[in-house]
């Protein structure tokens, strides 16, 4: 009897097996087969796939598959190390840090999702990935912060041929809007931004400008800003050192309607230039990936990795 119930057992697997062939569901269980284990985290062929497309749309550049799970086992092994530190990051971190991913290429969340579907990759997959590089950075620059500090001597003698980039100057601003609501035909945009450039011709002061915009319907003017030249864009930069004080640069079209700047001071610094902050970072990034890399090749030596396919 107990031979009649293996042999029907058998062809029991053997029938459900073909049936799997069939409907496609074997193709997607060897898909998330074990690739590795990482400290006891398993790593499937699937994600493997996933971060090569991942790694294809966003660099350009195709990777092996030896790559892409080398770079997997390292994340996984950054989010864990970050986890002994009491460093991890919720759900809401992360899709904070995707939807401002999606801000920058003047995306919803909603459509960033439908891009990387477009192409065959889940969102997870930019979402681990967005996990990995935040809780990794914020754990190297907080145990080594005082080894990735750049002292004043190694920023000596930094000079630039353009003199705007050796020069520092702090600007108080205020940033100012004209509300357009979205949707506006281009008309009603023109017209706000004709009407821009009228108040711009009477403001002489900040305080005029103040008092100004805090009465309009369907205005805005922000609280002063501090920023110096190490602080802007060229090009903002630029802007602000060819407008006279208390007026306002000219009337910029953006999401939120017609934008402008007060200047309410300009006056030299002695912080950073340009050139200086720019050498700074240079400098900073450079020690930070030596740091890092040394970190990640220390934590690997100690983690349980087993390759299960290759």
């Amino acid at each position: 009897m107990i031979a009649t119930f293996l042999l029907r057992h058998a062809r029991t697997v053997l029938l459900a097996a073909a049936l799997l062939a069939i409907s496609g569901v074997g193709s997607a269980v060897m898909a998330q087969s074990v690739a590795a284990m990482v400290n006891g985290e398993a790593i499937t062929n699937f994600d493997i796939d996933q971060r090569i497309k991942l790694t294809r749309l966003t660099t350009q550049k195709a990777v092996s598959r030896q790559e892409a799970l080398d770079d997997l086992i390292n994340d996984k092994l950054k989010v864990k190390e970050a986890k002994r530190y009491g460093l991890d990051m919720s759900a809401s971190d992360i899709d904070g840090a995707y939807g401002n991913m999606a801000s920058r290429m003047r995306m919803s969340p909603e459509q960033l999702s439908k891009t990387l579907e477009g192409h065959g990759i889940r969102p997870e997959t930019l979402k681990n990935r967005i996990k990995a590089d935040m809780t990794w950075g914020n754990l190297v620059r907080g145990r080594f912060q005082s080894n990735l500090l750049v002292p004043e001597k190694d920023l000596a003698g930094i000079e630039s041929s353009d003199a705007k980039e050796s020069e520092s100057f702090e600007y108080l601003v205020r940033p100012i809007v004209l509300i357009v609501p979205r949707g506006s035909p281009s008309s009603a945009i023109e017209a706000r931004r004709k009407e821009a450039e009228l108040l711009r011709s009477r403001i002489q002061s900040c305080d005029e400008a103040l008092s100004m915009f805090r009465s309009m319907r369907d205005a805005a003017i922000r609280d002063q800003l501090t920023k110096t030249s190490a602080d802007l864009p060229p090009a903002l930069r630029d802007l602000l050192d060819k407008t006279p004080v208390g007026k306002l640069t000219p009337p910029e079209v953006t999401k939120q309607g017609v934008e402008m700047v007060a200047l309410c001071s300009r006056k030299p610094t002695t912080a950073d230039t340009p050139a200086k902050r720019a050498a700074r970072e240079k400098i900073y990034n450079q020690k930070y990936e030596a740091k890092s890399k040394s970190y990640l090749q220390e934590v690997r030596k100690g983690a349980m990795i087993e390759i299960r396919n290759k």
